[in-house]
């Protein structure tokens, strides 16, 4: 058994959402470190830009900025990864928004925006790419991932008055498992990572009060970049082919001390 061929994504492509921030920076972070050429996107085409010519650094990095919430922004992205490459080895569905407001003052638009984009668009942006992923796999003969990036919240309940922004996760874990089924039998492995507290502009208390945050993790700390990376590689690889429509929890035990 080849440990370093089980865990490498030489060769593979990646697009990742929302890749220019917080975790899925983290995640294209150790996709590219793994050997992937990987393409970001991003709603800010300057942040974006920024972001893929800093990861460069470590491989090919390439920015694809695009506005996801909308279907006709799903196509653009398609399109332009289009222009890049033939196929897709893996898609990470990053991109997301959160929405906090007391129950009886909850606004429609902090409903659709959050559900539009946490659960719509990840749906409609893995329709567009099943041809490149399916394409993969054909190729190589390894299986093309889908990750999904749901949350902690989608799994037990926040004291936040975050209400869509949990009923989207929660959405996301069961999509999960929906897809996992259409696209199993077809060379593509879907599966999804449930984070708790990491740094990042969604997250700000663990960005700003790690110590304070991570007294109410049972590890006693929040997350790292490494921790998102090796949890994305692992589902990324080789290695993650036998997890199909699962969802990865990482986050030193809050899910289960709740």
């Amino acid at each position: 058994m080849d440990m370093t061929s089980l865990f490498s994504l030489t060769g593979r492509s990646a697009l990742v959402t929302g890749g220019s921030r917080g975790i899925g920076k983290m995640i294209a972070t150790g996709l590219l470190a793994q050997g992937a050429r990987v393409y970001i996107s991003s709603r800010k085409a300057d942040v974006c830009d920024a972001v893929a010519a800093e990861l460069s650094e470590l491989g090919p990095c390439v920015s694809l900025p695009a506005d996801v919430s909308t279907t006709e922004g799903v196509q653009g992205l398609v399109a332009a990864y289009r222009e890049h490459e033939e196929d897709l080895g893996i898609l990470v569905n990053n991109a997301g928004a959160a929405w906090g407001e007391d129950f009886d003052t909850f606004p429609e638009k902090g409903w659709d925006k959050v559900m539009d984009l946490n659960v719509k668009s990840p749906f409609f942006l893995t329709q567009a790419c099943k041809p490149l992923l399916l394409a993969a796999h054909e190729r190589t003969g390894e299986l093309s991932k889908v990750i999904n990036i749901a949350s902690i919240d989608g799994l037990s309940v926040n004291p936040l008055e975050t209400y869509s922004y949990a009923a989207s996760k929660a959405g996301m874990v069961h999509l999960t498992r929906r897809m996992a089924t259409h696209f199993a039998p077809l060379g593509v492995g879907v599966s999804a990572i449930a984070p708790g507290a990491f740094a990042s502009e969604m997250n700000q208390a663990a960005r700003d009060q790690a110590d304070e945050v991570s007294r109410h993790v049972p590890l006693g700390r929040i997350g790292t970049d490494e921790d998102m990376a090796g949890a994305a590689v692992f589902l990324a690889s080789r290695a993650g082919d036998y997890v199909v429509g699962d969802t990865l929890v990482v986050d030193g035990g809050v899910n289960i001390a709740r």
